[in-house]
């Protein structure tokens, strides 16, 4: 039986998406959420392959039996905005990754962390919101530094349609502003999953003005790899 795939945080708007996409794949999903039964009823319709399992990733131990034995791990978590305690991106953002590293013990599947542009310009007013962006950043590093398959994903402002347009632009560096279609942050999710183009890569995504037709082994091929990150918070 084919591995699968846990969504962290697959009860909310983008990982519901995540979840349907990968079940429309085939393989087996564990949505982990904070209680099984909000996954239940947050989540798209039980069928064959899907379960929903309790998982906190403000708790290491909650987090162990629901990522055994998956070959892949997307990290799709609302950050919340306090300054300090549970609700804090502190907390979610950065301590969040630290327990899913920390649970996979020696197991190495691939993690796909949801993240946002702006990490880096520690001036956005979005960093006054609990240290947002810089634990964010933190939580990017620690999963660089681990030696596991990862793909960090920094989207831009998220949109239910395309609203800047049907074509995708990839980019690095964390330099522009622009607008994403949920759907389409979902579709690159499982995508890096699934090409090895996709693996070890950290980049920002845009709509624009075009036809709604990526070549998804280009933009990802067209990357370049990730060097480990020094965790230093």
């Amino acid at each position: 039986m084919e591995s699968p795939t846990a969504v962290i945080g697959g009860t909310g708007r983008l990982g519901r998406l995540i979840t349907r996409r990968l079940l429309e794949q085939g393989g087996p999903v564990r949505v982990v959420g904070r209680s099984a039964g909000s996954a239940r009823s947050a989540a798209p319709a039980a069928g064959a392959g899907l379960s929903y399992l309790r998982g906190d990733v403000r708790e290491i131990e909650s987090l162990v039996a629901p990522l055994a034995g998956c070959s892949a791990v997307v990290y799709s978590v609302e950050p919340g905005t306090a300054d300090a305690g549970p609700d804090s991106p502190r907390a979610t953002m950065y301590q969040g990754v630290l327990n899913l590293l920390g649970a996979l013990g020696t197991a190495r599947p691939h993690v796909v962390l949801i993240s946002q542009i702006y990490v880096t310009r520690r001036g956005h007013s979005m960093n006054a919101y609990g240290r947002l962006l810089d634990w964010r950043l933190a939580g990017e590093d620690a999963l660089r530094a681990a030696d596991l398959p990862h793909t960090v994903i920094r989207p831009s402002w998220l949109t239910d349609h395309r609203a800047a347009g049907g074509r995708i632009r990839l980019e690095q560096g964390d330099l522009g502003d622009g607008k994403i279609s949920r759907a389409d942050v979902a579709e690159a999710a499982v995508q890096a999953l699934h090409l090895p183009e996709g693996a070890r890569t950290t980049f920002e995504m845009y709509n624009e003005p075009g036809p709604a037709d990526p070549d998804w082994p280009l933009l990802l091929g067209a990357l370049r790899r990730d060097e480990p990150a020094a965790v230093a918070r």
